[in-house]
């Protein structure tokens, strides 16, 4: 399997629980006019979920600039020497186990399984074999691990960093 079909597996297996899930949600919902559109001053009530919900996707990491995401995500990087790497089969598995958790603390997962493609990524970070590295809103690595961490775990790192706590704090009204 080359690079660009286990990508695409990839995504087809990362978004189809979100999309189960909102297939769900849909058939709970009140049917809608197929040709009712929204205008500027539409209520937020009349959005579908599929308007309303982002989604959560699991990004090729080769070509992302980091940088992008200070101040508005936490990049979670996962590196391997290839896709078949178990460990890096184990830490998608844990990643998908708990989508809602990640994107509540603004997480965006990039994978990295090509060495030899030399990403970005890659050479800033310096992993050798499998790695998962953490980056804070603040561009800063927070954590780097040479075994997949459950979800549970990345939320509790992620929950102590200062910035998150601000965020909590901000949620609560204080």
């Amino acid at each position: 399997m080359n690079r660009l079909q286990s990508l695409a597996l990839l995504a087809a297996l990362t978004t189809l629980p979100f999309t189960l899930a909102l297939a769900a949600q849909e058939a709970d919902a009140p049917p809608r006019a197929p040709d009712a559109g929204l205008s500027e001053d539409a209520a937020p009530e009349e959005l579908s979920v599929e308007e309303a919900a982002p989604a959560f996707e699991i990004r090729d990491g080769y070509d992302v600039d980091i940088e992008e995401f200070q101040w508005t995500h936490r990049p979670v990087v996962v590196f391997a020497d290839s896709p078949a790497d178990p460990r890096y089969q184990e830490q998608i598995d844990e990643l998908l186990q708990d989508i809602p958790a990640l994107m509540t603390r603004d997480v965006v997962v990039f994978v990295d399984t090509d060495p030899k493609a030399r990403s970005t990524l890659r050479k800033k970070l310096r992993p050798r074999g499998f790695m998962l590295v953490l980056i804070g809103k603040d561009g800063g690595v927070k954590l780097r691990k040479p075994l997949p961490w459950s979800v549970r775990e990345l939320s509790r790192s992620i929950d102590k960093m200062p910035t998150r706590q601000r965020e909590i704090e901000a949620r609560r009204g204080g």
